[in-house]
């Protein structure tokens, strides 16, 4: 069973920065995407950036383009999230998924694993 264990959240005001990070293990499929995903209260679950096994090119949605960059590790079998410029529209629950598919979407229902959540909360 894929095991995802996300960090790095906190409270930050407007124009701060945040890093979020996701340790995985049990990854055991050769071709995979890793996303960032968040949900505030209220609200549906969205796509934030997402990024193929292996790969240096991420999707973002357009509200976090230019502020977000997703990232990876694969010799530490670790995913990041670097959280620039962030606006208190950026609060939500913080959550990071696989998927054992061979191209990358941020539709949360393509996405077979997930984590805990990291919190992120910024103020005006």
């Amino acid at each position: 069973q894929v095991q995802l264990v996300e960090s790095g959240g906190g409270s930050v005001q407007a124009g701060g920065s945040l890093r979020l990070s996701c340790a995985a293990s049990k990854i055991t499929y050769s071709r995979y995407c890793m996303g960032w995903f968040r949900q505030a209260p209220g609200k549906e679950r969205e796509g934030v950036a997402a990024i193929y096994s292996g790969g240096r090119i991420g999707y973002y949605r357009p509200s976090v383009a230019g502020r977000f960059t997703i990232s990876q590790d694969n010799a530490k079998n670790t995913l990041y999230l670097q959280m620039n410029s962030l606006k208190p529209e950026d609060t939500a629950m913080y959550y990071c998924a696989a998927a054992d598919r061979d191209t990358c979407s941020l539709a949360p229902d393509e996405y077979n694993y997930w984590g805990q959540g990291t919190q992120v909360t910024v103020s005006s």
